[in-house]
């Protein structure tokens, strides 16, 4: 009988992963909450723009665009945008994972699904982290995946003159984006260490002898700060931002090895706009609500062939570890061949790029880490809790009476955590500051990471994905429903959407 692979997310781990499943003879449905294949990496401006030269920013479209078309129009291959899954559950008969998902534009009425398939495999990607500091809830701060995403799919520029910092490779591509759509990138800011760097990416340099393209990669985005006269400069970061209801001048400080500002080396920079990234923090709603295990870093803990702890689930890309999208292709393809019944590593080359795969992600977190330091940049009335406006100092407080050990209290008293983002923000940077004034209330298991700098685990939910209350209502009876039914109506193929849709992505401007 034909295998029905069940993919979530359509971005390079996702398609890679939905390709390899297909040749291996399943049955594939792929979901994706986008419009189009192709994920953070691939995200072009919607077909119905009209745009002449809709690919003129970013790279990697053309074999971006033959996968996307040949999963489109396979006849194994059901596909699924604009989806929202909402709900993971164990079928009762034994078998494989049971999908709710909820699909069309959000706000209007949308279609319900339920699928069920004989092996999952989630592919949900990560979302910039951004570490507090003064001002970063001003108009004109943006993470730095927001930033790219307007440019790539509205044209929109976030600011005329930016500057870009944080910590990882990530923070090149984002420049080029912006620089190729008008801006004046005044520098890009990577808090890490020179000598950090090259010592994690030079060691043992034949274990990434099948990462040749991630060279060429590289050689790409600093022709193109060559090009634009953009300054890259280590051991340095944006600590502060001011402005008048919008963003108009940046502190700029050096940092020692812990991401410690160094005193009387704070510079100030004119500036309209700072897209920020430091690092990534994994999207796992999905994985806890499938029951599967993490990592004391946070990411999804998978075997050999990208299999979790739950039975009939497999995970692939950044959910995974942080390791760009080549890497993230390569465990979807894996993921998609195991899922599938097959053994992806009878294919020798396919095993070597798996093993390059791990230890670039693994070269990556240890060259580019989030350091301790950072928890000194805020202040007592910087905003910690965006969504809550909750304060560094009322936080403080809420630990003191309870000896930073009472996460609910705190939680209720504050109110961090409860607004729309739902702690994706701020939860990391909470327990790290909790963690800071409260040593004694950390989690002792042993981590590579500093303490409380981890990605936090979320609070597994009955509903993954924000649902409606009209739209829970509407259901009624859909849950015994049979495999495949829909209520409602689907959205029009190739409907955009409203205009503002990259405001609303995960890697938005919380």
């Amino acid at each position: 009988m034909t295998r029905h692979v069940v993919v979530i997310g359509g971005g390079p781990a996702g398609s890679a992963a939905a390709e390899a499943a297909l040749n291996r003879g399943a049955r594939v449905t792929l979901i994706d909450s986008n419009e189009s294949l192709g994920g953070q990496y691939n995200r072009r401006i919607p077909a119905a723009f009209g745009v002449r030269r809709p690919l003129c920013v970013g790279h990697g479209y053309p074999a971006a665009e033959r996968r996307a078309g040949w999963l489109v129009r396979h006849p194994r291959c059901e596909y699924l945008p604009w989806a929202a899954v909402y709900q993971l559950e164990r079928r009762l008969d034994g078998g494989g994972p049971l999908v709710r998902l909820l699909q069309g534009i959000e706000g209007e009425r949308r279609t319900h699904h339920e699928i069920h398939g004989d092996a999952l495999i989630l592919a949900t990607g990560a979302y910039d982290r951004v570490c507090p500091f003064p001002g970063w809830e001003l108009p004109g701060v943006y993470t730095a995946g927001a930033a790219q995403t307007l440019a790539k799919t509205q044209r929109l520029l976030v600011g005329r003159s930016i500057l870009i910092s944080g910590t990882g490779p990530f923070l090149l591509p984002v420049a080029q984006s912006l620089a190729d759509a008008g801006a004046r990138i005044r520098a890009v800011l990577e808090a890490n260490p020179a000598a950090r760097i090259l010592r994690h990416w030079t060691t043992r340099p034949w274990e990434l002898r099948h990462s040749a393209d991630k060279a060429a990669e590289l050689a790409g985005y600093l022709t193109c700060g060559v090009r634009h006269r953009i300054r890259l400069r280590t051991s340095h970061a944006v600590i502060a931002v001011r402005g008048d209801g919008h963003v108009e001048e940046a502190t700029v400080a050096r940092l020692d090895h812990d991401w410690t500002p160094i005193p009387g080396t704070q510079v100030t920079v004119p500036v309209d706009a700072v897209a920020v990234s430091h690092g990534f923090t994994p999207q796992t709603e999905l994985v806890l609500a499938a029951g599967a295990e993490l990592t004391v870093e946070g990411f999804v803990r998978v075997d050999r062939a990208q299999r979790t702890s739950a039975e009939f689930v497999w995970a692939a890309g950044e959910i995974t570890g942080i390791g760009g999208a080549q890497s993230a292709a390569v465990t979807g393809t894996v993921a998609g061949i195991a899922a599938a019944g097959g053994d992806p590593f009878e294919d020798r080359a396919l095993r070597a790029r798996h093993h390059t795969a791990r230890r670039f992600v693994a070269r990556l977190a240890a060259a580019h880490p989030i350091r301790p330091g950072v928890l000194s940049w805020s202040t007592p009335d910087t905003i910690v809790c965006r969504c809550e406006g909750t304060t560094r100092a009322e936080l403080s407080a809420a630990w003191s009476r309870t000896a930073g050990d009472a996460h609910r209290p705190t939680k209720l008293a504050t109110r961090a955590g409860l607004g729309p983002c739902q702690g994706r923000v701020c939860a990391a940077n909470i327990e790290a500051l909790r963690v800071r004034l409260h040593p004694e209330s950390a989690d002792p298991a042993p981590t590579s990471m500093p303490p409380g700098l981890t990605a936090a685990t979320p609070a597994r939910r009955p509903f993954a994905a924000p649902i409606r209350l009209h739209e829970l209502a509407a259901l009624g009876g859909a849950g015994a429903a049979d495999p495949g039914t829909e209520t409602g109506r689907r959205p029009p193929s190739g409907h955009p959407g409203p205009a503002p849709a990259a405001a609303r992505d995960r890697e938005g401007n919380s």
